[in-house]
């Protein structure tokens, strides 16, 4: 993860569309206090949860599709966890690696009870059977074998996905520079992290390693806080609702600068607090923020990583 934090600095301080304010950060850390708003990790019960390998099996299917809702404007990442949930707990071999190779588009929408193609259906099937592929070929079809295999670090968790599942290699160039973020990735060792609380499946000698996950939510509750300001060229592009291509200077410069943001805001929380301050928390806290925010305005970009 450290390679995340180093090339979203390096963007932060070569950007163009995107500010990080200085001074924003310390308003937003003055206003939070002696302790970070606590958000419980399954805050709005939509998650499976048996306490095995089963939840690991289907958080790292949830994982896999948790891109690229907002296509579709009745679609939610809830309905996508709760749906997963629901298949789950009606077939509990819904997710077993041989049959998420099979799955085909009709099949997919039953799972989740969705009436209509999702967003980037295609791109979801490709993912879900690229996951079932490798997970029978390396981890004798379990994701409990893969996060087992990572002596309990969230950083080697993260480069174990990234190295097995191609669809998981969230990165771009930035001015000639390669520019890492893995978000599904990282998210997968936070989700265990939560769902577990620590424990188990879920425990990490290096949670702290783990920077936030950069997706089209955060972003925009940062600018609402204050911590990043656009160009106006950039916010006219959002608030017409335009879409911004992957991988432009744009798209990165809104992902990496909100990770170097929200890492700045740790490191002046940890300084005042005198202890330890997690960036999957601030992460939590400031996705609760923008899923309860519906005049939120996010920019849009049609992706695989987020």
């Amino acid at each position: 993860m450290e390679e995340v934090r180093a090339t979203a600095a390096w963007v932060a301080s070569r950007a163009s569309h995107v500010v990080v304010d200085s001074a924003g950060i310390e308003k937003v850390v003055d206003t939070i206090g002696d302790s970070i708003p606590k958000v419980e990790w399954d805050f709005e019960g939509i998650h499976y949860f048996d306490n095995g390998p089963l939840t690991v099996q289907y958080l790292f299917v949830l994982d896999a599709l948790n891109f690229c809702f907002w296509p579709d404007k009745d679609l939610s990442y809830d309905h996508l966890a709760l749906g997963l949930k629901e298949a789950l707990e009606k077939d509990k071999s819904a997710f077993d690696a041989d049959r998420l190779q099979k799955y085909t588009g009709p099949q997919l929408r039953e799972l989740l009870k969705w009436p209509r193609p999702l967003p980037l259906e295609d791109e979801r099937l490709r993912l879900l059977h690229e996951v079932g592929h490798e997970l029978e070929r390396s981890f004798n079809g379990k994701a409990s074998n893969l996060v087992k295999s990572c002596g309990k670090s969230a950083g080697k968790l993260v480069a174990l996905v990234a190295r097995h599942f191609p669809g998981f290699r969230d990165h771009s160039v930035y001015k000639g520079h390669q520019v890492f973020l893995y978000k599904r990735a990282q998210i997968f060792a936070a989700d265990l992290w939560g769902a577990f609380k620590g424990q188990g499946y879920g425990e990490f000698h290096d949670i702290g390693s783990v920077t936030i996950f950069a997706d089209y939510i955060v972003p925009a509750v940062l600018r609402q806080l204050g911590v990043l300001k656009y160009s106006s060229a950039l916010m006219n592009t959002i608030e017409a609702n335009n879409e911004i291509v992957s991988g432009t200077e744009e798209e990165v410069e809104l992902r990496a600068c909100s990770v170097y943001a929200v890492e700045k805001m740790r490191e002046l929380m940890s300084r005042k607090l005198g202890k330890q301050v997690l960036s999957v928390e601030l992460d939590l806290w400031l996705w609760s923020c923008g899923i309860q925010s519906p005049s939120l305005r996010h920019h849009r970009t049609l992706s695989i990583y987020y």
